[in-house]
């Protein structure tokens, strides 16, 4: 059995997961790890960290390490994630611990993955629709910031996924009331303009309370304390549902929209509320398509790591 060693360096938290490549092409979990990525100044002492702290995977005996980190990755190697304070330099990595192989890649290039593993398999069903076979997956969700990759058919039957950095692309506003709430936010933050990673995640939730009850409150506070009928809840969920339309618009995601990262995961009826359907499908144009997409949650929050998991084993076959 392959080894693999699957890691997802979040704003958050960082985690890390030894899976095992099974002979008929499946996985198996060994064991997960999570770490605040804030008590870490690099990525190498994180993984000095991990490997003391007794977890059964040493890095330099995996058959491939796969990496998955919150920003754009640059030639494979490098990346500087804007909501962590360290950069990540592959190369440096691989040198000091040994590294059989090694993969950099944005952390929804891992969830993109996640959609072809168990974890995808088991996903919500949020929307109904119709799955359509060799078509675009498009993979969308909130955590730190909004995250976004495309799962595209290739030659062969296979998928790759294609990275995007659209949550730091302008966050369309609407109403005049939507616009009121945008020039709160210019105020508040100093911004040229409001970008999705700030609406549309664990702050956004509190930016959006506040505006519309002046009152400041933690996003897991809103999540146990907000019902169905609450005004904070009715404008997130449009908000989530608007986003996730528009990226379903423009990759074309006919093989189902799936959502993950750690926001919705908590406090689901964000994505289950009538007001998130009603916006996903809101087009004049092509409002019959959105309506035969199909919409899944993701709840685990481990998924990214079974993404890059199905990408290790895949990078294991590919080199056999």
């Amino acid at each position: 059995m392959k080894k693999i060693l699957s890691a997802d360096i979040g704003g958050t938290h960082s985690r890390f997961a030894y899976f095992k490549g099974e002979r008929d092409g499946g996985l198996a979990l060994v064991k997960t790890q999570w770490f605040r990525t804030s008590d870490f100044s690099s990525l190498l002492r994180l993984l000095r960290h991990l490997k003391e702290s007794g977890f059964p995977l040493d890095p330099e005996d995996a058959d491939v390490a796969v990496f998955a980190v919150a920003g754009p990755v640059e030639k494979g190697t490098r990346s500087s994630p804007p909501f962590i304070s360290w950069d990540v330099d592959i190369a440096r990595l691989k040198k000091y611990f040994k590294l059989k192989r090694c993969l950099l890649i944005n952390d929804f290039v891992a969830q993109a993955y996640a959609c072809r593993s168990p974890v995808g398999e088991s996903a919500e069903k949020i929307l109904p629709g119709t799955i359509m076979a060799d078509e675009a997956i498009a993979v969308i969700g909130a955590g730190t910031a909004l995250g976004k990759a495309a799962l595209v058919p290739v030659a062969g039957g296979r998928f790759d996924a294609v990275p995007s950095e659209g949550g730091h692309a302008n966050f369309p506003f609407v109403t005049k009331k939507e616009a009121q709430f945008g020039e709160f936010l210019l105020r508040k933050l100093g911004d040229e303009y409001i970008t999705a990673n700030v609406v549309v995640s664990g702050r956004g939730l509190s930016y959006i309370h506040k505006f519309l009850t002046g009152k400041a409150l933690h996003p897991d506070e809103i999540a146990k304390t907000t019902s169905h009928n609450s005004e904070t809840l009715i404008w997130a969920s449009r908000f989530y549902g608007r986003v996730c339309r528009n990226y379903a618009l423009e990759v074309l995601g006919l093989g189902g929209v799936y959502i993950a990262g750690g926001v919705a995961a908590k406090m689901p009826e964000l994505v289950r509320h009538e007001a998130f359907a009603a916006e996903f499908r809101s087009s004049k144009t092509l409002g019959d398509l959105l309506k035969r997409i199909p919409v899944f949650l993701i709840t685990n929050e481990e998924s990214g790591l079974w993404g890059g998991a199905v990408l290790g084993l895949q990078e294991i076959a590919g080199r056999k």
